[in-house]
């Protein structure tokens, strides 16, 4: 293994490591210029940023389909990618020229990954991506608009593991209402990469169990399939 690569990389990606030094040197030699991270980033890109995403991994069925939304820099969409090379993964985000980054990276490092412009919210962005294993966001939003946003992308009891800081807790606590009419269940706060990392990445994780509530306290669904017996 090269220097400066921190041996729980080997650990969490494998034989496919290399893969995760090359995206590494490509976020330092162009995530500054092209306004994907800060500069206070560069000296901790693996522990605050390969690893921290890639460790999400263990919440993740095998063979999942995924959407990362707002996936930005490809974080945690590319790492996950590297770790896990059995998921169907998307990439989904609406800034152009992040999109081209993304596409970039995926032809660089030969990954089989989809990339989406658009945002969650938007119909034909549904219609694409709809009934989804996981949904996964990280620095997007808070809970209140990210459940709203995300969890019509899922299948029934598919999830939304969002990555979140030390309020993690707190804020689910406070959106726990907007995250049920999102069709959202209780949610509970998890922590990734136990052992491997110096500081666990924090997920909140919520199932979607339910369509999302209409402003008449309605669900969407259900309004929906009376529309269409009625035809």
């Amino acid at each position: 293994m090269t220097a400066g690569v921190p041996e729980a990389a080997r650990v969490v990606f494998g034989e496919r490591v290399e893969l995760a030094e090359r995206f590494a040197e490509l976020l330092q030699e162009h995530g500054i210029r092209r306004g994907l991270i800060g500069p206070r980033e560069l000296d901790r890109l693996w522990e605050r940023h390969l690893l921290n995403s890639a460790v999400i991994a263990e919440l993740l069925p095998p063979e999942s389909r995924v959407v990362d939304v707002g996936s930005g820099a490809g974080l945690p969409g590319i790492p996950l990618a590297i770790a896990r090379p059995d998921l169907t993964l998307t990439l989904l985000e609406p800034m152009a020229r992040r999109v081209t980054w993304l596409q970039e990276v995926i032809t660089e490092l030969a990954l089989t990954v989809e990339v989406v412009r658009g945002r969650a919210e938007e119909g034909p962005v549904r219609e694409r991506l709809a009934d989804q294993d996981v949904v996964t966001a990280r620095a997007v939003a808070p809970m209140e608009r990210l459940a709203k946003w995300s969890l019509p992308l899922l299948r029934q009891n598919g999830l939304l593991l969002a990555m979140k800081g030390e309020s993690a807790a707190e804020e689910l606590e406070r959106d726990a209402a907007a995250i049920a009419a999102a069709g959202g269940g209780r949610g509970e706060v998890k922590s990734c990469g136990v052992g491997a990392l110096e500081v666990p990445t924090t997920v909140v994780v919520v199932e979607r169990v339910a369509a999302a509530r209409t402003s008449s306290g309605r669900r969407r669904d259900a309004r929906r399939a009376r529309k269409e017996r009625g035809r």
